[in-house]
């Protein structure tokens, strides 16, 4: 369905801010607004407060173009190249997942939980960084911590720095890198990572099929990624060192029993905002 074409000709009204978000059918409205919003580079309240105000043929244009781009399902992040995380704004492209709200959690019990190791000089990485919203929220709240950002897409990587040079923040290296083949070991304090954990063919896929899918689906059960992970963080931890992960929603026992048998303890899950269980920590004693 296009957006009713008579708008604009109707009696030769105006087409203005409030005729062209009424004519946006089949598109929720917080969507057009966005939308619009962007085509105009204006907060939504301007459009509020200036519903009358004419869009000239151009900004007619590109609002249609954007709303036939949502309509094929393409996510509002990728069309307007922004998403918003830990009230930071991020760039982001297809080479990069979204960040999600639930994501803030890992930021969130990361900050909580290195209280007791210390502030300055602590290493973190962040494993399969994508946009860098993790490294860089965590980045922003800890100036002095040394924070090493890996990934293997040399794409998401220049999204990252990208981010990181637009939000002024200098205290984060991005890295290629395999998970955490060719590291040290002890040499973090704190490893975080939000990796692939979606099962391959999962019907919710479809959903998320704009996605870059090496950073979603991880084998057959969702672990691939996970076990390595694990494995691969007890050695380059330092003794008494955090490990944090994402999980799926239906994940927690799987994990437990992961984590448990590589030796981690002091092992606790954290719930997200619709109670289910999202971060897992452990330390590596």
């Amino acid at each position: 369905m296009s957006i009713v074409p008579s708008i604009a000709r109707m009696n030769d009204t105006p087409a203005t801010i409030k005729h062209f978000l009424d004519a946006a059918l089949g598109t929720e409205r917080l969507d057009a607004e966005v939308l619009l919003s962007h085509v105009l580079d204006r907060p939504r309240s301007y459009l509020h407060a200036w519903p009358e105000r004419p869009l000239t043929p151009g900004e007619q244009s590109r609002f249609m173009s954007l709303i036939r781009r949502r309509r094929a399902g393409e996510p509002i992040a990728y069309i307007t190249g922004r998403q918003e995380f830990w009230s930071l704004t991020f760039d982001v492209n297809r080479a990069t997942l979204i960040p999600r709200p639930e994501t803030e959690l890992l930021v969130e019990t990361a900050l909580q939980l290195a209280d007791p190791i210390g502030s300055y000089g602590l290493r973190l990485a962040d494993l399969g960084t994508g946009s860098g919203c993790i490294a860089l929220a965590l980045a922003h709240e800890r100036p002095r911590w040394q924070i090493t950002a890996v990934d293997v897409s040399d794409d998401a990587l220049q999204m990252a720095q990208r981010n990181a040079r637009r939000l002024g923040i200098d205290n984060v290296e991005f890295l290629w890198n395999d998970w955490l083949s060719g590291f040290s070991a002890n040499t973090f304090d704190i490893i975080v990572s939000n990796p692939p954990y979606i099962r391959a063919g999962d019907p919710h896929l479809h959903d998320i099929r704009h996605e870059p899918q090496t950073a979603l689906v991880a084998g057959p059960d969702g672990l691939d990624a996970l076990r390595r992970i694990i494995a691969e963080a007890k050695t380059c931890l330092k003794p008494n060192g955090l490990l944090l992960l994402e999980i799926g929603h239906d994940q927690s026992e799987a994990v437990n029993n992961l984590i448990q048998a590589a030796g981690y303890t002091g092992i606790q899950f954290k719930r997200d905002l619709a109670g289910i269980p999202r971060v897992c920590a452990g330390w590596a004693r």
